[in-house]
């Protein structure tokens, strides 16, 4: 029978161990982790410690019972030390302390990300947290009954940063967010758009200090002050959201890699070595954006990965369809939503790239109730017309429209074809003249 590996059991690997298992009855399968638990939706830590959520029960959905009630041989905190990609054998070291050999047909990375620690000052203090694992998030929450942890300082004002701001504010605590960059969702969203976040964040009480960068973090044994460039901040908490980068340690000396350190793979998951596939945050994605290989660390990209290695290490040929990197966020009721490039980004590729704008309420004014503005923006490419991008907000739930969009990109669609699209109209949801319509209408 033959056996596959697979180093790694979150999104990526779960979806891949699971795809295996049901639909290849013979072959082996054999897990490794070296965490705890299996699946944690860790896009869900910031409802945890914002108190949205009652716990981190829900935040599961599978276990090692589970895949193995299935069929598959599961190793739990067992770390893999290395592996011999010439000899087709994995290594690794149990929690006993025992040391484990497992030959393999095929072997599947899905070792995820590791999130960047800075070389600050003050790193060792007591109260600087990560939020990255399961354990992260219930270590902070557990600090959080100490009623003397008052100003926590979130560094770093991506997704993440934005999110946890919001979860420490509903906690009962004062927080300050720190980022380096002049706004906050910069790789996501244009100007204006990060703009009415950052509005957001002020009206709820979020204190925001953009354009400078940390130095140092100071304090006895527990922190005390956060200081950077230009000025510090009494604070009893710093957490860190300064990005991820691929944790790549089995392969880097064998696998070839992305700039960034990602395992290279093509629309297969295969890596540059026969039998060794990569997915998840630990590999590349296609764009369809800039229609090249791209870095892009979001779960939904895992589990599709995981799905295509699958059933590609089992035998049944299947490709990737590119990604958009389709994303979303909703802070105290602001929702925005947006897919492939940004303007800004979409010029720095050499793209000849303009943008239309149009704000409109989503229902007919005679609607009086739950009836809320909402922005879109597309960015297309002059020259050929497709289109390369585009972003929504609105406090209306708008997380259906971003899928049409990513689609668009994925096939090329031009801002013209879209200008006559069959949208349908009823009063409940919608306007006959849209903001879709409205917007491509007004396309050069």
């Amino acid at each position: 029978m033959e056996k596959i590996v697979v180093v790694g059991a979150n999104h990526a690997g779960t979806a891949c161990i699971n795809t295996i298992l049901d639909n290849y009855k013979d072959k082996q399968v054999v897990v490794f982790d070296a965490n705890n638990n299996i699946s944690f939706l860790g896009c869900g830590m910031a409802l945890w410690i914002g108190n949205q959520i009652r716990g981190a029960e829900g935040l599961f959905y599978s276990n090692k019972d589970i895949l193995e009630s299935k069929g598959a041989t599961i190793h739990m905190e067992t770390k893999v030390d290395r592996i011999d990609y010439t000899k087709k054998v994995v290594y690794a070291t149990a929690k006993d302390g025992s040391k484990i050999e497992e030959t393999y047909d095929k072997v599947i990375l899905a070792t995820g990300s590791l999130p960047i620690a800075p070389k600050f000052e003050g790193m060792d203090l007591e109260n600087v947290q990560f939020v990255k694992l399961y354990q992260n998030a219930a270590e902070v929450i557990e600090k959080l009954k100490d009623n003397s942890i008052k100003r926590v300082a979130v560094v770093g004002a991506g997704y993440i940063g934005v999110e946890l701001a919001e979860a420490f504010k509903r906690n009962g605590r004062d927080v300050v967010l720190i980022d380096c960059a002049e706004t906050c969702l910069s790789g996501y969203y244009d100007r204006d758009f990060t703009d009415a976040m950052s509005k957001n964040l002020q009206d709820h009480g979020v204190e925001l200090v953009y354009g400078q960068k940390v130095e140092k973090i100071a304090g006895t044994t527990k922190v005390e002050k956060i200081i950077t460039d230009k000025a510090e901040f009494d604070v009893d908490m710093v957490v860190l959201c300064i990005g991820f980068k691929p944790n790549n340690a089995l392969g880097k000396d064998d696998l070839k890699l992305f700039a960034n350190g990602a395992y290279l793979v093509d629309k297969k998951q295969q890596t540059s070595i026969p039998d060794v596939y990569a997915i998840g945050d630990c590999a590349t994605v296609y764009d369809n954006s800039i229609q090249d290989t791209n870095y892009i660390a979001l779960a939904t990209n895992a589990v599709r990965s995981g799905i295509i290695a699958a059933h590609n290490a089992c035998g049944t040929p299947l490709e990737s369809i590119g990604v958009q990197g389709s994303n979303g966020i909703s802070i105290w009721g602001l929702n925005m939503v947006s897919t492939g490039l940004t303007l800004e980004k979409a010029k720095a590729k050499g793209f000849n790239a303009v943008s239309i704008e149009y704000e409109d309420l989503q229902k007919p004014e005679f609607i009086e109730h739950n009836n809320e503005k909402v922005k879109l923006r597309i960015v297309y490419d002059l020259d050929t017309r497709v289109i390369l991008g585009a972003q929504m907000r609105s406090r209306e739930d708008i997380s259906m429209g971003i899928h049409m969009f990513s689609l668009a990109i994925q096939e090329k669609v031009t801002i013209d074809k879209l200008k006559l699209l069959d949208i349908f109209f009823l009063p409940h949801f919608n306007k006959p003249y849209n903001y879709i319509t409205m917007a491509s209408l007004s396309a050069k």
